[in-house]
């Protein structure tokens, strides 16, 4: 039985085609726009420490600063990173003035440390796992055992994966290799893995 492979683009496509639409008249594609990558600016913000509302502030002037200046997006495939890294300097201003409001006038600001790590990887690496199991769902009964054993577990005890699988202990890594090249093969035209 054939699994259906679902062929919902990356994210960062999806806003790019949204964009673009947009950009060309259709209003209905800025809505969808901002309901798909609200979430991921607003816990972008969030990571550098500020409050819910001033997250609620930093995605709506991201979103405002798009609207008022979308020329300077001259390709669509850019809008994605363009959002981000406006949201992510909007944050970082909002969480440095907090800082100074909170520090004594005399105190001296420092600023200078590296920002709270973004949720932005989580978010691609979640689109990413599903494509990777999506694939190992379509390798052959044998494969998913094996690689689902392998992924799982530092040092698999082979004599029991043998058992297991039903192979001679001496197969086993070759046909690790043969599953995991079936595999590679399968995730290069999926349009949602990129971790190559």
């Amino acid at each position: 039985m054939a699994t259906t492979i679902s062929s919902v683009a990356p994210p960062w496509e999806a806003a790019a085609r949204d964009f673009a639409a947009w950009r060309a008249g259709d209003q209905a594609a800025l809505d969808r726009l901002v309901r798909a990558v609200t979430p991921v600016l607003w816990h972008l913000a969030r990571s550098y420490g500020v409050d819910r509302d001033t997250a609620d502030d930093v995605v709506q002037t991201t979103w405002l600063s798009l609207v008022r200046g979308a020329d300077s997006v001259r390709d669509p495939q850019a809008v994605w990173r363009w959002v981000t890294v406006t949201a992510r300097r909007e944050a970082w201003r909002a969480a440095r003035a907090r800082q100074r409001e909170a520090s004594a006038p005399d105190e001296v600001l420092d600023v200078a440390g590296p920002p709270a790590p973004s949720p932005e990887p989580a978010v691609l690496a979640t689109v990413e796992a599903r494509a990777l199991w999506r694939q190992v769902t379509r390798l052959d009964d044998r494969c998913r055992r094996l690689l689902r054993v392998i992924a799982f577990d530092d040092r698999p005890d082979y004599s029991s994966l043998s058992a297991e699988l039903g192979m001679p202990v001496g197969s086993i890594g070759p046909t690790r290799g043969r599953c995991l090249d079936k595999l590679r093969a399968q995730l290069a035209d999926d349009p949602e893995w990129s971790g190559r």
